[in-house]
């Protein structure tokens, strides 16, 4: 396989301003692949544990210095490329007046939003103030970040985001918000207009405080038939990217429509993001094949062949490296880190990609 250009090497130590996740994210190749995981900052450290007896998940995402203290646990322990913003997609309804609560075993609870007057109540204006403590967050990250760790903002896609606005918890198939879609479209495109809108507004807030980079999880977008894929997914990530460019034409946005199968390349190359990841599930051989060379992926590997652990693990994070080492990549996960996963298990998974000898180009 031709590449375009060889892999830079990605030294620890420079002292060059191009941090490796960042010069994947810009479209070049890099060896090692830059790395970082979803859930990285998660239950399966005991150190992170220690934080969650102390106070509630919201308290947490919303005190300045408790969640600079998550989101950098994992840097400090692995040394991570990227760190991303301790926080949750669900911030965003909450910010706007709708009541979520996490309950123990059940996860997030919402009041649920399923008709005109309830989306009437919301308050989009009130989100600014809301998540200034969350920009706060992302300021002292940029000074408390070694020099070549890139920092992440993030949201939740629209389509996501409404699942849980309209069904109120977690669900299988989350059947009463398409429902909403065909049998009250009307109700349904004013919600997905808002959460577009403050979503970008978002977005743009975080880049402003600090994050270099911003990710857009729809981690429901597999649900959706094509047509619907398009209009709910495709368009809505279309719009927060080109709201983002306008502001800052530079910072990259990484995309992940989880379950999306062949729609991926597809929401690819429709929505204007600049790196897009993949589930488990996903060919990243495939996927690359449809999208061009200097679109990075990031991925993919099983969360559950993290927890594992073994020679399994060490094989197939070197497999994925490898299938990429032609193009930009960034090592991750399909999907987050399992609580049971062992720390020991992150750091070996760490020392195999770091010290994994680079394929020759051919």
């Amino acid at each position: 396989m031709t590449c375009n250009s060889p892999p830079i090497e990605a030294n620890p130590h420079s002292v060059s301003t191009e941090k490796p996740l960042l010069r994947a994210l810009g479209g070049h190749p890099v060896w090692p692949p830059p790395l970082w995981l979803m859930r990285q900052a998660g239950r399966y450290l005991p150190e992170f544990r220690a934080y969650r007896e102390k106070s509630p998940f919201l308290t947490r995402c919303l005190t300045p210095d408790i969640a600079t203290e998550l989101t950098l646990q994992p840097i400090q322990r692995f040394g991570m490329d990227g760190a991303i913003l301790f926080s949750d997609i669900l911030i965003l309804p909450h910010a706007m007046g709708q009541a979520l609560d996490f309950v123990e075993n059940l996860g997030p609870v919402l009041t649920p939003i399923r008709d005109d007057a309830a989306l009437d109540a919301l308050q989009p204006e009130a989100v600014a103030s809301f998540i200034t403590p969350i920009l706060e967050t992302l300021r002292h990250l940029r000074r408390a970040l070694p020099p070549a760790t890139s920092l992440l903002g993030f949201a939740g896609s629209p389509f996501t985001v409404s699942c849980y606005m309209i069904e109120g918890r977690s669900s299988r198939d989350y059947s009463i918000t398409r429902e909403a879609m065909l049998k009250a479209p009307a109700f349904y495109d004013r919600l997905m207009a808002l959460l577009t809108d403050a979503t970008s507004e978002m977005l743009i807030a975080q880049i402003d405080a600090g994050a270099e980079a911003v990710m857009l999880f729809d981690s429901w977008a597999g649900l959706l038939p094509p047509r619907l894929f398009r209009r709910y997914v495709i368009a809505p990530t279309r719009q927060i990217v080109t709201a983002i460019r306008a502001q800052h034409p530079h910072v990259k946005i990484i995309g992940f429509p989880r379950l999306a199968g062949v729609m991926a390349p597809i929401y690819a190359q429709e929505t204007g993001i600049d790196a897009l990841a993949c589930d488990t599930g996903a060919s990243l051989d495939i996927v690359a094949e449809s999208l061009p060379h200097s679109m990075a992926l990031q991925g993919n590997l099983d969360p559950l062949i993290l927890k594992a652990g073994g020679d399994a693990l060490t094989q197939e994070a070197q497999n994925i490296c490898r299938s990429m080492s032609h193009r930009p990549h960034i090592f991750n996960l399909g999907h987050g880190v399992m609580p049971e996963t062992p720390p020991e298990h992150v750091a070996m998974l760490v020392e195999a990609i770091r010290t994994q000898k680079r394929p020759e180009i051919l």
